[in-house]
């Protein structure tokens, strides 16, 4: 189908999908019965949703992979990367390629995940449909050259959804069926929905620090404590290379901790970031103006 707001590209709906979705929050319910509890079990979510979500998801796939804020050895690339897989939101080069389509025309038609398309669109709807630029195989290679030719990121696109049954295996071996139901369904949904609302409520609730073009991109504080940092949106749509998000002392960073842990190894280096400044023009009572600008630097080891 077509519609009025997507007049050059054709949505087809992905029964696939919505059966994924289904099945995910469907077996989390588990979780509010007494056979499926235990204390480990509700420690090993906690630990793999810092895990996939945090390493895997904002450190792996988005500040390293998608917009290279810092590199790394490879073997922790791959690590990390890894990481991003179990996180089951598609493998690397799908995730990494929409990702840029969404900055290269943020909340425009041009936006996988548009908020101007409202808030349930950009935050779970769009993955109901295939979409003909979007989920274009093609289109996504090109906009990840740098490293779709990789094979073992190849390799984590195609199994993703094969790696994370083989990890539900591994825990029902090991901690049985509580372990399944919250290191991987419980697990899962909150890592989802966490990660959706950086594309929802970061795009409709909080502040703006850098006004942008057609861009609806927010700063919001409790999005940024659920989504390990990703919540200060608006600076990273300002500055998407820093790979620090959270720019103000109050703007608590999860994963930049990380980083700056491995940077402490000697293992991230190269680190980009950006340095928020007063802005002159604003100091002298242009309104008009924002009251900060900002630079990319790259951080000293």
């Amino acid at each position: 189908m077509t519609t009025e707001s997507t007049p050059d590209y054709l949505l087809k709906f992905n029964p696939i999908a919505l059966s994924h979705f289904i099945v995910i929050h469907g077996m989390a319910l588990f979780a509010f019965f007494p056979f499926a509890f235990s204390w480990s079990a509700v420690a090993l979510m906690f630990f793999m949703y810092w895990l996939t979500a945090s390493i895997g998801i904002c450190l792996g796939y988005h500040r390293y992979l998608t917009h290279r804020g810092f590199t790394l050895p490879k073997w922790l690339a791959y690590f990390v990367v890894f990481c991003g897989t179990l996180a089951c939101q598609n493998g690397p080069i799908k995730w990494v390629g929409q990702h840029r389509i969404h900055h290269a025309g943020s909340d425009t038609i041009e936006d996988p995940h548009s908020a101007e398309k409202g808030f349930w669109w950009s935050h779970v709807t769009w993955m109901l449909f295939n979409h003909s630029k979007f989920d274009d195989k093609k289109i996504l290679s090109d906009y990840t050259k740098d490293f779709s030719n990789d094979k073992f990121y190849k390799f984590l696109d195609k199994y993703f959804i094969l790696i994370q049954v083989v990890l539900g295996l591994i825990f029902l071996q090991i901690g049985g069926f509580p372990w399944v139901v919250w290191g991987i369904f419980v697990r899962l949904v909150i890592a989802y929905h966490s990660t959706w609302l950086v594309n929802s409520a970061a795009h409709t609730f909080g502040y703006v620090t850098f006004p942008l073009k057609d861009d609806l991109s927010t700063n919001c504080w409790w999005v940024g404590l659920l989504a390990w940092g990703e919540g200060w949106h608006n600076n990273h749509h300002a500055f998407p290379k820093s790979a620090r998000h959270g720019l103000r002392p109050w703007e608590i960073d999860m994963t930049w901790w990380a980083l700056c842990f491995l940077e402490k190894l000697g293992l991230a280096k190269d680190i980009k970031v950006a340095k928020l400044l007063p802005n002159p023009a604003h100091e002298k009572n242009e309104s008009s103006e924002p009251a900060f600008i900002g630079k990319i630097v790259t951080q000293a080891a």
